[in-house]
């Protein structure tokens, strides 16, 4: 795909003709915004590429009614900064991983909601799925159509907004999406707690947000937050609100968690630094020749997975979402691939191959295989959507 033609169109209209074009001709599209997620998932053999880099613009933000609406091209400071301006934030903190894909620009919305990426805020506040409110996209027969609204109460026809987001531009371009947003906290402290070993850090995270403080992010960082003079690993307790209830919350969250006594206390500076690095998965610090899996597991087992892929390869570790997600770095070789997978499989999870070589995306598969009855529908939708096959064809697995 590195040396696919281009189309960079500036409407919807235009981005329309492209894909019936596409269609009409029988002619593949790898689609993607600023193409800073093209080492993630399968990659797409297309004799051009579809870009939505300059479909961009806030389209919409009434602050008071907390709904922002944006082009799908446009990059994610952007809207980030616009709400900061008025005191709010993404639900969902979605991460800019375009450091982790070492590239140039930022991620745009587009792509954001197409791989539906949420950040640290998931445990506490749901998906980037649950907080779009509409979607505007073209199929793959190049025709547009739209789904929900710009409203929170909203039960216009079928939810095609839970479809689109995490298709990974399988199943239509997205050109524009309506977002609920809410106040962002006046204030940010975090507790982090030294651990003896990762079972004991999933206790103490487990206890925090089983807690009545709102804990609204909960990791283990394996090997510690140098930059406090804590050594691995050190699981860590997020509260965000005003200045007074997270300072007073996180004092009783202490006294509440057992061998919490002597943890540390990061002020607000500190814990944005800290929620924004863990956001975007920086203390995984994955070398550039490395690949990079994701794991997904019910909390109690992450530990148990964790070892046994140090067990099979000198695995670095990041542990979000009161453990359930492993964010796993290593050599980009099918071994340390299959034992990813055999990992996954063993507790319950799926897996994910993040970021890897082309070659290795290509030798194996990126996700779980999924039961047949499921395959079947994902297929019938598929043939709805994209009849012709010519948005991201073999994407998320071969042959679709």
């Amino acid at each position: 795909m590195s040396g696919a033609a281009i189309l960079a169109p500036e409407s919807e209209e235009a981005v329309a003709a492209a894909v019936a074009a596409a269609a009409a001709a029988r002619e593949p599209l790898a689609v993607e915004g600023h193409g800073t997620k093209r080492a993630l998932l399968r990659p797409v053999q297309a004799a051009r590429t579809l870009s939505l880099r300059r479909l961009s613009g806030i389209t919409l933000y009434r602050p008071q009614e907390l709904v922002i609406s944006a082009r799908a091209g446009t990059p994610l400071p952007e809207i980030e900064a616009a709400l900061a301006e008025k005191g709010q934030h993404l639900i969902a903190e979605p991460p800019d991983l375009h450091a982790l894909f070492g590239a140039d620009m930022p991620a745009t919305l587009g792509g954001i909601v197409a791989a539906n990426l949420s950040g640290p805020r998931r445990i506490a506040w749901g998906a980037m799925r649950d907080h779009v409110l509409g979607i505007r996209a073209v199929n793959g027969r190049g025709e547009l159509f739209h789904s929900g609204g710009r409203v929170l109460k909203n039960v216009t026809g079928l939810d095609l907004c839970k479809l689109l987001t995490g298709s990974h531009g399988t199943l239509g371009v997205i050109t524009e999406i309506t977002l609920k947003v809410l106040p962002a906290p006046e204030a940010v402290g975090t507790l982090a707690v030294p651990v003896p070993d990762l079972a004991t850090g999933v206790r103490v995270l487990s206890a925090g947000l089983g807690s009545p403080y709102g804990v609204s992010g909960a990791a283990i960082l394996p090997e510690g937050l140098a930059e406090h003079g804590l050594a691995g690993p050190v699981a860590v307790l997020r509260i965000e609100d005003f200045a007074a209830s997270v300072s007073y919350r996180l004092s009783r969250l202490r006294a509440a968690i057992a061998g919490a006594e002597a943890a540390t206390l990061l002020d607000d500076a500190a814990s944005r630094v800290l929620w924004r690095r863990m956001r975007d998965a920086m203390p995984l610090g994955a070398r550039p020749e490395e690949a990079v899996w994701r794991i997904s597991v019910r909390p109690t087992a992450g530990p148990q997975v964790a070892e046994r892929l140090r067990a099979a390869f000198p695995a670095k570790l990041l542990l979000d979402w009161g453990g359930g997600l492993l964010w796993i770095a290593g050599p980009a070789t099918e071994e340390a691939h299959a034992a990813v997978m055999a990992a996954a499989e063993a507790a319950g999870g799926t897996f994910t191959l993040f970021r890897a070589p082309e070659p290795l995306r290509t030798a194996v598969p990126v996700i779980p295989e999924e039961p047949a009855p499921l395959a079947a529908i994902g297929r019938r939708v598929k043939a709805v959507m994209d009849p012709a096959g010519v948005l991201n064809p073999g994407r998320m697995r071969a042959g679709l």
